[in-house]
């Protein structure tokens, strides 16, 4: 509750603009090139927001490009339909950029977050996402988008016609794929939009991506095929920003990991940061695990090699992201998808 009290007196302080979640972020991943002071792998700001006379977690959460999850798993002790008028609300609009080898789609399942690269330019776009049930989880891989599609169709797999009533749905406002489809090369899945926005931001998908229909579309108008898209599963991220370490830690949601706090300090041994920070703050993060970066120590020389979980490999050769403003091909689907 300390913790939670400086972040929303922070936010007061610093958050009177709003960064939206969709918008574009400068980066500078870890190099030999640049001073850690340069390094920055932390995007977007801390806001903050006074609860308005029928507002609901859902309805705040969309306005600032969030979802749901983000403000549940920060404010538990707050009921979410009915939040008290007047009360002042961090905005956790900050984030630690994910492990990514391919530099385009890189997907988090357990913070339930879509980046996108484009790294010619060093920037970034980050947008949240419903992900698979616990029944039906999202697949981890790296594969490409290999179809785009606007105003899909639907052929309802056998496993769910029982729950929808039909074989076969048509474009229109009740497609659970909303108006945009990216499909991937993992047969049946894909990228897509939604007819039930309140599900980004929870556990809902019988293992697809959805996004909230006005972040569908702009993904959609900057993603070509071929694009590589990573989907992995990491609630433990560190990342660097005016040569301070943060750490963000995410909520275990396929229950993948057994012991999350020796799995942060792993994260930190891997990235040969074990003598650059605090223990105790580290394991306040895990057991805060709110998503909410939080500084964890100070990098106080230069490592050897930049040792981090974001330069396994420069941008892949497989696809990028289009520039703003371009359009690439649309195609069908090639197999009846997951919504």
């Amino acid at each position: 509750m300390k913790r939670l009290i400086l972040l929303v007196l922070l936010a007061s302080i610093v958050g009177t603009p709003r960064v939206w979640g969709s918008g574009a972020y400068r980066y500078q991943f870890p190099s030999e090139k640049v001073s850690v002071k340069e390094w920055n792998t932390v995007i977007g700001v801390i806001q903050g927001h006074t609860v308005k006379e029928g507002e609901t977690f859902l309805d705040i959460a969309r306005d600032y490009g969030l979802g749901f999850n983000e403000l549940e798993i920060l404010y538990p002790d707050v009921d979410p339909w009915i939040p008290r008028v007047g009360t002042r609300l961090l905005i956790p609009t900050q984030w630690v950029l994910p492990p990514t080898s391919h530099y385009g789609i890189v997907i988090n399942v357990p913070e339930m977050r879509l980046y996108l690269f484009y790294p010619k330019s060093q920037l970034v776009r980050t947008y949240p996402i419903g992900i698979g049930d616990v029944d039906f989880e999202t697949p981890l891989g790296v594969y490409r988008v290999i179809s785009r599609q606007i105003d899909p169709s639907w052929t309802v797999p056998k496993s769910l016609r029982q729950k929808y009533g039909t074989a076969f749905m048509p474009p229109g406002p009740d497609n659970p794929l909303g108006k945009h489809w990216l499909g991937l090369s993992r047969r049946g899945y894909g990228i897509h939009g939604t007819d039930f926005p309140w599900s980004v931001g929870r556990l809902v998908t019988h293992g697809c991506i959805r996004l909230y229909p006005e972040h569908m579309e702009q993904l959609f108008q900057q993603v070509a095929v071929n694009t590589p898209v990573e989907i992995i599963y990491e609630p433990v991220k560190v990342g660097f920003k005016g040569g301070e370490i943060y750490m963000e830690v995410h909520p275990d949601p396929y229950r993948k990991i057994k012991d999350l706090k020796s799995h942060a300090f792993r994260v930190v041994e891997r990235m040969g940061l074990s003598g650059s920070v605090s223990p105790d703050k580290v394991i306040s993060a895990v057991e805060h695990r709110d998503g909410v970066p939080v500084k964890v120590g100070v990098l106080m020389k230069p490592l050897g090699r930049p040792s981090h979980a974001l330069s396994r490999s420069g941008p892949g050769d497989h696809g990028s992201p289009l520039p703003p403003g371009s359009h690439s091909q649309v195609v069908t689907l090639s197999a009846p998808p997951r919504p």
